[in-house]
């Protein structure tokens, strides 16, 4: 069965707009206000759950999302389409359902920071799934030889490329420090001798790679939120960092999120 395309393509291109507007106030705001989770944690953001289990609640929506509107397609099992989403949920199962337990230590996420993120990940597993497996095959269908389109093959090696980076880098993040020691640590390895946000940037790399791969809007609202989101954020750790680590910091000439640049 196939859902209606109730919304219509300039509808649907509205709604893009609209949150992309919405994006850029939350990219300025972050500027002012920090995102209270992780090393940002804060009280004032109010009661507080779990981190492992905020992350797994807070991501597993746009995985079932994008399930839900991939088996309500007539097209799920053609190789294009497939594809797609095979790429975008080995992402997400990956955050929803094995990165959350990894996590070291018993940390806390604020119920408010949960919520927002349920939000943006339900409006955003609406919007790649509505696209890819029920607008597109209407007005900008994908064929088999789209796979063999250089736009393809460029977004698939980006999308692994930063993959890799995301995966390399949590991974030293989580390494930092050994079991029952609680002092801070600058992270080194890997990507972070130029950058203080090594992760952030293999995921705004991940989505700049899928919005090439699916050349589609739907795609690069996805990494223009990302962005919006991640940059913001990347600098706050970057202060963090900078005042935390004054005697090491700058002779390294540290990057936020993006190598010798910003």
């Amino acid at each position: 069965m196939e859902i209606s395309t109730t919304l219509g393509l300039e509808s649907f291109y509205n709604f893009l707009f609209v949150l992309a507007l919405v994006g850029l106030v939350v990219f300025v705001a972050l500027y002012f206000v920090d995102a209270g989770y992780g090393k940002m944690r804060s009280d004032k953001w109010g009661p507080a759950i779990n981190n492992k289990v905020g992350w797994c609640l807070m991501e597993m929506p746009v995985f079932v999302v994008m399930l839900y509107l991939w088996g309500l397609s007539d097209v799920k099992f053609e190789l294009p389409y497939l594809i797609f989403f095979l790429i975008f949920q080995f992402h997400y199962f990956q955050r929803s359902f094995i990165f959350p337990f990894l996590l070291k230590g018993n940390g806390k996420m604020p119920l408010a920071i949960m919520g927002l993120s349920v939000i943006w990940n339900l409006l955003n597993g609406y919007i790649q799934g509505y696209w890819l497996f029920h607008l597109a095959p209407v007005f900008a269908p994908y064929s088999v030889e789209w796979l063999c389109d250089p736009r393809f093959i460029i977004g698939a090696t980006i999308f692994a490329a930063g993959w890799i980076i995301n995966m390399h880098s949590d991974n030293v993040i989580r390494h930092l420090r050994k079991p029952g020691d609680t002092k801070h640590y600058l992270p080194k390895k890997g990507l972070y001798k130029y950058v203080t946000s090594a992760n952030y940037l293999g995921e705004i790399t991940e989505w700049l790679g899928f919005a090439i791969l699916t050349w589609s809007w739907a795609g690069l609202s996805f990494f223009w939120f990302s962005c919006c989101n991640l940059v913001p954020r990347a600098n706050s750790i970057y202060h963090r960092y900078k005042q935390e680590f004054a005697d090491e910091f700058d002779a390294k000439k540290l990057k936020r999120i993006i190598p010798f640049i910003y």
